[in-house]
Formats: C-alpha cells, sequence, structure tokens
C-alpha cells in the first residue's frame, strides 16, 4: 500500500508542474470546454505509460547488479533534485504558460499523445524513476511490485486529468499565475522529498 500511495503522490508532482501538455490543455478547454481539455491531458497518458514502459521493462534486465543499481539511482537522485529545483525556481519567479500559439488541427487525443511521446523528459524522468522502484523493492523484485507501482502512478495521473480539465473549464478564475506558483512549490517540494527518500534507501542498501 505505501509503494501505491508513494507513486500515486509522486505521479501528481510529475504531471502539476505546468508545461507544454498544460498550455495546450489551457487552449482547448478556455476555447471548447471541458472534454477538449480532458482529452489532451488523456492523450499525454499515451506517451507516459509508453515511456514507462519501455524504461521500466529495460531496468528490469539490470538491477540485478548492484553496481548499475546504484549508479541508476544517482541517475534518480539527481533528476529528481534538478525537476525539484526547476519547479521552485518556476514558484519563486514566476513561469508564464504559452497559450497563444495557434491551435493544432490534430484532434484533442491526438495531439496530447503527439506531445506527449515528443518530450524527451519522459524517458529520462523514468529512467530515474525506474531506479527509485527498484532502490525501494527488495532485491529480488517481482512483477507484482511494479504493477503496484505502475497502477499508483497512473491513478494519480488519471486524477491530475479530471482536476487539470475541471480548473480550466470551471475554475478559470482559480488558474492564474498564483495558483501555478503555488503547485510549482508543492510539486519541487514532493520531488525533493523523493529525491532525499531515494538517496536514503541508496546507502541504506550500500552499508
Amino acid at each position: 500500500m505505501s509503494r501505491f500511495i508513494s507513486s500515486f503522490v509522486l505521479a501528481i508532482a510529475f504531471c502539476a508542474p505546468p508545461g507544454v501538455i498544460t498550455a495546450e490543455t489551457v487552449r482547448r478547454g478556455a476555447a471548447r470546454g471541458f472534454i477538449p481539455a480532458l482529452f489532451v491531458q488523456f492523450g499525454s497518458l499515451v506517451g507516459d505509460t509508453t515511456w514507462a514502459i519501455i524504461a521500466l521493462t529495460g531496468l528490469a534486465f539490470i538491477v540485478q547488479n548492484n553496481i548499475a543499481k546504484a549508479i541508476l539511482s544517482l541517475i534518480g537522485i539527481v533528476l529528481m533534485l534538478k525537476l525539484a529545483w526547476n519547479a521552485l525556481n518556476d514558484a519563486h519567479f514566476g513561469k508564464e504558460l504559452d497559450t497563444t500559439s495557434p491551435i493544432s488541427n490534430r484532434g484533442d487525443f491526438a495531439n496530447g499523445a503527439f506531445l506527449s511521446l515528443g518530450n524527451p523528459m519522459n524517458i529520462v524522468f523514468w529512467t530515474g524513476l525506474g531506479s527509485t522502484v527498484f532502490a525501494s523493492i527488495s532485491s529480488t523484485p517481482q512483477p507484482i511490485h511494479f504493477a503496484i507501482f505502475f497502477a499508483g502512478f497512473l491513478g494519480g495521473a488519471i486524477l491530475w486529468c479530471f482536476v487539470m480539465a475541471g480548473l480550466v473549464a470551471w475554475g478559470r478564475k482559480f488558474v492564474t499565475a498564483n495558483f501555478f506558483r503555488l503547485v510549482n512549490l508543492t510539486c519541487g517540494l514532493a520531488l525533493m522529498f523523493f529525491a532525499v527518500q531515494l538517496g536514503w534507501n541508496l546507502l541504506r542498501n550500500l552499508a
């Protein structure tokens, strides 16, 4: 249960900081309402899921090696600290969303999928995230461990899809620069916590 909850929270921390998907959600949701915004968000899950499967299945073959496992954990720590720094920096200085670009002719779902699949940060994030999974699981991880973790992450990501689409469609007055600063602050602190947790697990495994 703790692994499910951790991955659930981590999913929201990964999905919530505003970026290109958020900007596209705001553009389409402001123009046409809840369903288009939701479909952009759902489409982004295609890329997240694809990169997650590639990263996790690839890492599964090398985590039995302690040196490789330590290196992957270090990658995860550095990546999460970088993401946390970016989020906290945006929270401090503020970050404007680019919602002025023309809306693509692609469908809402297809556009979300296209943007997510083309985002190189997804594969980098999942490589680091995979190391977090393996560092927190026993030396002989079982398929059920990965299934629980992935279910938690997907559940958190789906929840955020509805939250973001709902905010754009019905709570537009709340979707302000200050709102995104608060989102970035919360996500930055959450990612920093996971980086520290991963570092502690790494030290404990090496001891």
